[in-house]
């Protein structure tokens, strides 16, 4: 088995890559090669890969997949392409939105066109709960409809139906994933967890957007690696999977959960401008991959808080060269 990952030095593809070599995918064993894929831009670190740099069955290739002659060369060879390259941050798309299309869309296309001339046997394409919207009440499933708001969420919808649509013209085996929100050791240090966290440790206060009442569903980083390699291996052509991890918070009550794990109090919290396009709520219904490929969360959230804020006390030169 030969896997092109991209995005593989970012903080999901890494700890699928580590969790790969560490023997902790039963799905993926056996394996002969893992190639990353990756432009080491922001979030993209090979810090995230030493522990596997060094292994004779890891390459490593320094690329943008906006790179179609090099993509096409790389990809060459390969049985199966998990594709996590993405610009992902909202901020950061609200400041500068065509960045995030050429990235996600074209970026995408690149990927799918590159695997379907190389003949790879199967793509998959990790995308996020941001695409469906935000909702009020209950949760989505993988049939309800796309209704993003901002340029991220809207250049991940766009990729996304770029996936189906080679599946649907060129028959090539696809699936997506549709996780909530990622946290854990090694994120970079511009999402919410690490930010509150590394803020706390060097004595700063907490952003909060609005009243803090905006939620979101968290979702252990190295769970989602466990649910993307059953979706690789059992996962049916063309099919969306969404990914959970059963735990929805507000922001303040996240804020007010790692203040207490420090030992602080509440005036570390500030208060600020919210930002454009802010959804109110996601929740995600994963019974689909649960009943389907027997996936269910294994970490509590009480126990990967704890693991990553030990994480980011005891790697401060690591995230701090990235502040």
């Amino acid at each position: 088995m030969k896997i092109l990952i991209t995005g593989g030095a970012g903080f999901i593809g890494s700890t699928f890559v580590r969790m790969m070599f560490k023997g902790l995918l039963p799905n993926l064993k056996n394996f002969q090669m893992v190639t990353v894929f990756d432009s080491l831009s922001i979030g993209g670190s090979l810090k995230n890969l030493s522990p596997v740099i060094d292994d004779s069955r890891f390459r490593f290739v320094k690329g943008d997949i906006r790179d179609v002659a090099l993509l096409n060369k790389e990809i060459k060879g390969n049985e199966f392409v998990i594709h996590f390259a993405a610009q992902s941050h909202v901020d950061r798309s609200l400041k500068d939105p065509s960045q995030f299309f050429e990235v996600n869309a074209i970026g995408t296309s690149n990927v799918l066109q590159a695997s379907f001339q190389q003949q790879v046997q199967k793509v998959i394409h990790i995308s996020t709960d941001e695409v469906y919207g935000s909702i009020n009440h209950g949760s989505w499933d993988e049939n309800s409809p796309m209704l993003p708001n901002s340029p991220y969420a809207a250049s991940k919808a766009c990729s996304d139906l770029i996936v189906l649509s080679y599946y649907k013209t060129y028959d090539l085996n696809v699936n997506i994933t549709r996780c909530s929100n990622n946290y854990g050791p090694n994120q970079f240090i511009e999402k919410a967890i690490p930010l509150f966290i590394t803020n706390l440790l060097s004595k700063k206060k907490i952003p909060i957007y609005g009243n803090g009442h905006h939620s979101r569903d968290w979702l252990y980083v190295e769970d989602h690696c466990r649910a993307i390699a059953k979706v690789l291996t059992e996962g049916l052509p063309g099919q969306i999977y969404n990914i959970g991890g059963g735990l929805e918070l507000r922001n303040l009550e996240l804020a007010n959960r790692i203040i207490a794990k420090l030992n602080l109090d509440s005036d570390a919290i500030e208060f600020v401008e919210d930002r454009l396009a802010h959804d109110e709520r996601y929740s995600l219904n994963f019974d689909k991959i649960s009943f389907n490929l027997g996936y269910a969360p294994q970490v509590a959230f009480e126990d990967g808080l704890e693991a990553t804020i030990n994480w980011y006390r005891d790697n401060f030169e690591f995230w701090k060269t990235n502040d």
